[in-house]
């Protein structure tokens, strides 16, 4: 779809760290240091292959697989900034109706219905739309 659409599509992440996941907080605020050093999306990806073992050992052990800045990552993810974007996220999920993850919207409207194929015919309706404005 963004490769078909690059003009109409935008793309947006935002962190919904689930609360009975001891590490969940600390591993968004960890993407979001590595993702100051360009390496946000390696840094998610290593999350998801070792979400049963997360841990600050593991947070580390990541950051030096991806040959981030050690001292820079640390600095980022005691930084208010990063913190504060984390919560924001959690706190406009929250307000929005989000109770898990994934949650998929497309222009404001909540899909329930996650496959691409039902995405994909979304998206396509919601830019005729637009494009009959």
């Amino acid at each position: 779809m963004l490769k078909k659409y690059p003009e109409s599509i935008r793309i947006v992440l935002k962190n919904y760290p689930l609360k009975n996941h001891k590490f969940a907080t600390k591993a968004a605020i960890a993407a979001l240091s590595a993702g100051r050093q360009g390496k946000f999306w390696e840094f998610r990806d290593e999350l998801f292959k070792n979400y049963r073992q997360l841990s600050d050992k593991k947070l580390n052990e990541i950051a030096r697989k991806l040959d981030l800045n050690e001292a820079q990552f640390q600095k980022d993810r005691k930084d208010p900034e990063i913190v504060a974007k984390v919560q924001g996220d959690y706190r406009e999920g929250r307000n929005i109706g989000v109770r898990g993850i994934p949650a998929v919207f497309v222009n404001g409207k909540r899909i329930r219905n996650r496959d691409l194929r039902t995405i994909g015919s979304i998206i396509e309706k919601e830019i005729q739309k637009t494009k009959k404005r």
